[in-house]
């Protein structure tokens, strides 16, 4: 982060952050604490009770006028525009957009827009938040996108011949798709917007997060991670700081990739600009498919 940009008319003003994911772990505490420095924190999330209480919380610590909770479904395509068009019309300009929503799951999930729910959820939401609010970004003196993910490892694979893991599912694979995906969704985003809204792949590594994320793994697998947990995950806050750093002072290079604290080599294997244009291609079509998908139900009704 050595090389950031700063607008000469940001310090000290209130900005409007979008946070994913904004009602559990990393992206609740993200939420109430850029409220508590003078922030407006929109926070997006599916569960109204969690909603709900966030709320609560806010009023408790008097930030009430400074926190909106937005309902909205993200593993599907008219929950994502939904928030792009309430983001649109309530706010002229957006200052960062976080993106944390994810969410693990023992079983294969479809979508009702026929997507795995990971790849759904995990990826193709970030994919459409990050460019649908561009234009609420650009207005922006100092904008950037913080996308919450694994950025630094190797594991998994794109499966370009089955990206909706429809012949074989496994909780892990599709995860770790997903978070290779995100990757690539970063080097897309940085070469066709050119800098004008910096983006940030940043992995946090394992985070005492809460239980959001595991809220369909099975048992056994979730006593194991709270086990670790326990004794090996950072606290919330330690893994948020960096994120309140690109917040308040933005890089000026299109994309920037941290894990952990460590600046990622953008020549990194999972950061190919070929897979990157490749996957950005494949996704542009699933996404035109639904959307006239959509128009034809919308036709026939």
């Amino acid at each position: 982060m050595a090389d950031e940009r700063t607008a000469e008319d940001a310090d000290g003003a209130e900005r409007t952050v979008v946070i994913t994911g904004g009602t559990d772990g990393m992206g609740r505490a993200l939420a109430l604490e850029r409220a508590a420095r003078g922030d407006r924190a929109v926070a997006v999330g599916s569960n109204h009770a969690k909603g709900d209480r966030l709320l609560g919380d806010a009023a408790a610590l008097n930030l009430q006028d400074r926190v909106e909770f937005v309902r909205a479904d993200l593993s599907t395509v008219a929950g994502n525009s939904a928030v792009i068009d309430h983001v649109a019309a309530r706010y002229n300009a957006i200052d960062a957009l976080v993106l944390a929503a994810n969410r693990q799951s023992p079983k294969r999930i479809e979508t009702i827009d026929g997507f795995e729910s990971t790849f759904a959820l995990y990826y193709l939401s970030r994919h459409m938040l990050s460019h649908g609010l561009v234009p609420a970004l650009s207005r922006s003196a100092a904008p950037v996108v913080v996308n919450v993910a694994a950025v630094g490892l190797t594991a998994g694979k794109i499966h370009w011949e089955d990206l909706q893991l429809r012949r074989r599912y496994r909780t892990v694979a599709a995860q770790l798709q997903a978070g290779r995906a995100n990757d690539l969704l970063g080097v897309a985003f940085a070469d066709r917007h050119q800098g004008t809204v910096p983006y940030v792949l940043y992995h946090p590594g394992f985070t005492r997060s809460g239980d959001s994320a595991m809220e369909r793994t099975g048992p056994l697998m979730r006593a194991a991670i709270k086990a670790l947990a326990a004794v090996a995950a950072r606290p919330v806050a330690e893994s948020i700081e960096p994120i309140h750093a690109f917040i308040d002072s933005p890089p000026s290079a299109p994309l920037t990739a941290i894990d952990r604290g460590r600046p990622v080599p953008l020549g990194l294997k999972t950061l190919d600009a070929s897979a990157a244009r490749r996957l950005e291609q494949i996704t542009d079509r699933l996404l035109e498919v639904r959307e006239a998908q959509s128009a034809d139900d919308v036709g026939r009704e």
